[in-house]
């Protein structure tokens, strides 16, 4: 799918070395958040640590185990990606100025840049990509949800914030990365699933890989609740542990389904085949 791989490969492995080295010192010293990010907010965010620690080992496998012919592995890495693009954003945006905020700046470029390069080095000669009907429109129907449902929910918790002028002090960026990424992602790749195209198909299951680890470090958040003396709220952990299922279920048959025909070598022309009856010898007329 993606052509220059040792670039992707290295831009991979940047992000993942930097995305364990900042979850992982905030895991070893979660009182780095102390003072930057409310209080209870901090179980959030040790559960984002968590997903993000993971999501970097994955990228740091995925530097090593995906080799041209892997495409599949190429897309989990771009989901892991997006991933880290949007939690490391919410940190960037939302002014976390702890002493990992530059990782975080460092993370949140690497990650938008290394998709980036992604989308400007998909090989234009892979063989249309293949989706059984019933599942690509289940798929296209999956991702259309997302905009259908968080659309009109976060306009609509900012159209009194508009009316006053209040500002909030946090979790703003969740507004911004989903009105202006997230959202707009999933509906337009559900539309070019929908319509059968090479880009939806292969990009669609990244998007859900996204969403899944995303949604997912919210049910854990309610989860490690009990670490900060506080206890899980079930309101919110269902619905979280039920769409970041959904995603991942998704996800998975949307890639188990998934064929890419081998693209079929050219071979070069080969010195001409001397004709029977004909003279070869050069200068020479047929006789």
């Amino acid at each position: 799918m993606l052509t220059h791989l040792f670039l992707h490969r290295l831009l991979w492995a940047t992000a993942g070395l930097l995305a364990v080295a900042a979850a992982g010192t905030s895991l070893w010293r979660p009182a780095i958040y102390n003072g930057v990010v409310a209080a209870d907010l901090i179980p959030g965010a040790y559960s984002q640590d968590l997903l993000s620690a993971a999501a970097g080992l994955g990228l740091l496998y995925l530097s090593l185990a995906a080799g041209r012919k892997g495409t599949k592995h190429q897309i989990v890495a771009l989901g892991l990606l997006g991933y880290l693009f949007y939690g490391y954003g919410i940190y960037v945006i939302e002014r976390t100025y702890n002493g990992l905020y530059l990782l975080y700046m460092a993370i949140f470029a690497v990650s938008f840049w290394a998709m980036a390069v992604a989308g400007a080095t998909m090989d234009r000669a892979t063989p249309t990509a293949a989706l059984p009907r019933a599942l690509r429109i289940t798929s296209a129907s999956g991702a259309l949800l997302q905009p259908l449902i968080f659309y009109p929910l976060w306009i609509g918790m900012l159209l009194p914030l508009m009316q006053t002028g209040q500002r909030i002090d946090s979790l703003y960026s969740i507004f911004i990365l989903d009105l202006c990424f997230i959202m707009p992602a999933f509906l337009i790749l559900s539309v070019l699933t929908y319509r059968n195209r090479r880009t939806g198909l292969l990009l669609l299951p990244a998007l859900y890989v996204l969403g899944f680890t995303l949604i997912f470090s919210l049910a854990v958040g309610e989860l490690v609740k009990p670490l900060f003396g506080s206890a899980p709220g079930l309101p919110a952990l269902l619905p979280a542990l039920a769409l970041s299922g959904l995603f991942l279920v998704l996800a998975l048959l949307h890639l188990a389904k998934l064929r890419i025909p081998a693209a079929v070598p050219s071979i070069p022309p080969g010195p001409p085949v001397p004709q029977p009856g004909r003279q070869t010898t050069p200068g020479l007329s047929s006789q």
